[in-house]
């Protein structure tokens, strides 16, 4: 049918990216499933008929693409609680401001469901725009409800993420004696440049000899998993690893190198092998 897409794509419970995909396939191919639906004389082919329905499914293709690019953000090695939290903060204050816009009948902040409302010329998008308030006022309720603390967050902790932020000892929440070791840290141009050139965790790292505590501090905060991502990392590269044709094999050392990012020193490692030779 000269269509960019050649079939629709199934919704699976494990793979929880495909609910937000699914909805985006469906909306693009909708003129071809319904005239499927129509040859095969199916009721449901009236719901693409309704421009409403359609409004909604346009939506939800929407709001999960957010929620997808949301739970992507959030994956990965280095995550920590600190930054895991900053995003979340940032999404419900998205929702705030999407709910804004809704409220004075806008859908810009939709692409998918604004292009679709001025290539139809929608009559009732006053209705939609209050089906679509009533859903984001519940969803930001459950988001606040389930991370209470997101919406009040302590701002004793600026420093670890930043120890160059200007003030940033006035909130630090630390003694005196630390207060000071902070102010001599955030007024050294060399490690502000070294900063700059890596990571939060490799930073706090390479100053602890010479700022022991702060350090000590800072890893004590930024150590503690985030999400679950590294289990589901471990759990995929077993499932690969460890087959019916491998059921009874070890896979401990395997697992480690699997899931680790640090290369392995194949010549220590190899030379303390014993090597085959012939009799």
């Amino acid at each position: 049918m000269g269509s960019e897409h050649q079939h629709l794509l199934l919704h699976t419970e494990v793979r929880w990216l495909s609910r937000g995909k699914i909805l985006n396939r469906l909306f693009e191919l909708r003129q071809e499933v319904h005239m499927f639906l129509l040859e095969q004389k199916s009721a449901f082919s009236s719901l693409f008929e309704n421009q409403d329905w359609v409004c909604r499914l346009a939506y939800l293709a929407d709001i999960f693409d957010k929620l997808n690019d949301l739970n992507l953000s959030m994956q990965g090695f280095r995550t920590d609680e600190l930054s895991l939290n900053s995003k979340m903060c940032a999404f419900i204050k998205k929702l705030e401001f999407w709910l804004k816009k809704v409220q004075r009948n806008s859908v810009s902040v939709f692409p998918t469901l604004d292009k679709f409302a001025d290539d139809s010329e929608i009559d009732n998008l006053n209705t939609i725009c209050d089906c679509i308030r009533e859903h984001l006022t519940k969803l930001r309720d459950e988001l606040v409800s389930y991370f209470p603390s997101i919406m009040n967050q302590d701002r004793t902790q600026d420093w670890i993420q930043n120890p160059f932020v200007e003030d940033v000892t006035s909130s630090s929440g630390l003694s005196d004696k630390l207060t000071e070791n902070l102010i001599e840290l955030a007024s050294d141009r060399a490690l502000e440049l070294k900063f700059q050139n890596v990571t939060v965790s490799q930073f706090w790292l390479e100053v602890k000899e010479e700022y022991k505590e702060l350090s000590e501090i800072a890893m004590s905060a930024l150590l503690p998993f985030g999400s679950t991502y590294l289990c589901e990392v471990s759990f995929s590269a077993m499932s690969l690893i460890k087959t019916k044709h491998r059921n009874r094999m070890s896979v401990q050392n395997d697992l480690i190198i699997a899931v680790s990012d640090i290369e392995p020193r194949f010549d220590n490692i190899l030379a303390k092998k014993q090597p085959q030779v012939s009799h």
